[in-house]
């Protein structure tokens, strides 16, 4: 039997039955502890709703040629007055972006790359979910559910999966590996666009825990960074039925009352989110309050959606000043071409609509006594320091402190990531 045919077996589907699926046309903020246990799962049937179904991208070529002619038709503004990024995406820069776009980025290599890995989707209280699925070869590998953020996607995680799921070829040992799932957000990629209210981070946390069981995962871990740790701090409060540990490269645990006496590390981390809140916070003002009036622009201009995220791979990777610098081009428009495929400018912007409604908008995740794993990347939003995970986390398995990458960790530095992965859960394998 094939791996393909083993990997589909194991979800209970005959090769006969594959169809092919068609694409379909803070950053993150932490919750307070109080907020953990709002949110109602819907029940699923027991004998429908619960199929998974093979999925494959394949844009249309006519979606391909209408983003070229769009592109090609831009109209520019006028530079900015100033000869930075402090106003913006510079002229140059968006215009080099642009072009790189309509001449250069091959969309149909990272379809390609995506469809060589198995991709899934199902539906989990009344919402279609689409997730990859990798399996390892190696006996007793860890699964572990890997969430992204805002204006990430699966494509943040494409690099880490083989070295994950076989880390003898890749540096590791046969007892590092996990069997990998990585789903779109709601609202994101090829996860349907929810049609009601409710969809934050606590909802689509119990999906995820809907979604391991069904995959049949009685022991598994979570991870996430962005709207990715926003989910993953949920599961760790939630505790679904499996999850062992969870591990977060960006760290909710800011003080409920900040320190009189502030240690340098303290002190950096503050200043961090002061400057995160008064400097670089319109693009979280406006998708937490009118997500609708953004999404018409983004989802009729593909230079506005491209700059609009870009900036963001400016600010907060590990960069010496350009975006380049820390990704490559193709890189940043696999994932900038998402959105655009998708039209999901609009639907992934409400996620901030739908958290803050909840009044989930500050940084301090509440106490989890599950046990909880770090990384702190350099260039993260802000660094959290380590006391103050101790302080809200009294199982802390696991905390280290690299010297690359930043808010897009896995994306940024897969190799390191991948590291930090099989060091985090040693602990709690078995």
């Amino acid at each position: 039997m094939s791996e393909e045919s083993k990997l589909l077996s194991s979800h209970g589907i005959a090769r006969r039955d594959v169809m092919l699926g068609l694409a379909r046309g803070a950053s993150a903020v932490a919750l307070s502890s109080s907020l953990w246990s709002r949110g109602v799962l819907a029940a699923e049937p027991a004998a429908q709703g619960e199929a998974i179904t093979p999925f494959r991208v394949a844009v249309p070529q006519a979606a391909i040629d209408d983003l070229k002619r769009r592109l090609a038709a831009t109209r520019w503004p006028e530079r900015s007055t100033v000869g930075d990024w402090s106003q913006g995406v510079p002229l140059e820069a968006a215009k080099a972006l642009v072009t790189y776009w309509h001449d250069r980025h091959d969309w149909r290599r990272f379809e390609r790359t995506l469809n060589s890995h198995p991709q899934f989707r199902t539906r989990i209280d009344g919402l279609g979910i689409h997730f990859i699925h990798v399996k390892s070869k190696h006996e007793n590998a860890l699964p572990i559910i890997l969430t992204h953020g805002w204006p990430g996607s699966v494509a943040e995680f494409i690099r880490i999966i083989a070295p994950l799921t076989d880390p003898t070829a890749h540096g590791g040992r046969a007892e590092d590996a996990f069997h990998v799932v990585i789903p779109s957000l709601p609202g994101f990629g090829w996860s349907d666009k929810p049609t009601e209210t409710g969809w934050d981070v606590v909802r689509t946390a119990k999906a995820w825990g809907v979604l391991m069981k069904r995959l049949g995962y009685a022991r598994w871990v979570a991870q996430g960074g962005d709207w990715g740790a926003g989910v993953t701090h949920a599961l760790a409060h939630l505790k679904p039925e499996g999850l062992v540990a969870a591990h977060v490269n960006w760290q909710f645990v800011f003080p409920a009352r900040l320190p009189e006496n502030p240690t340098p590390e303290e002190q950096a981390a503050m200043e961090a989110v002061g400057r995160f809140a008064n400097d670089q916070f319109g693009y979280f003002k406006q998708q937490a309050t009118r997500p609708q009036t953004l999404g018409y622009a983004l989802a009729d201009s593909p230079a506005g959606q491209a700059t609009w995220i870009y900036e963001k791979f400016q600010a907060w990777t590990d960069n010496r000043g350009r975006p380049e610098d820390a990704l490559s081009m193709d890189a940043m428009l696999d994932d900038i071409s998402v959105y655009w495929f998708t039209n999901s400018a609009a639907s992934s912007a409400r996620i901030y609509w739908e958290n803050t409604q909840k009044g989930n908008t500050g940084f301090d995740g509440g106490i989890i006594d599950l046990p909880m794993a770090a990384t702190v990347f350099p260039k993260e939003i802000f660094r959290a320091p380590k006391a103050w995970a101790q302080a809200h986390w009294p199982n802390l398995i696991y905390w280290n402190e690299v010297d690359r990458g930043g808010h897009f960790a896995a994306f940024e530095q897969p190799q390191l990531f991948s590291e930090e992965m099989r060091k985090a859960f040693r602990s709690v394998r078995t």
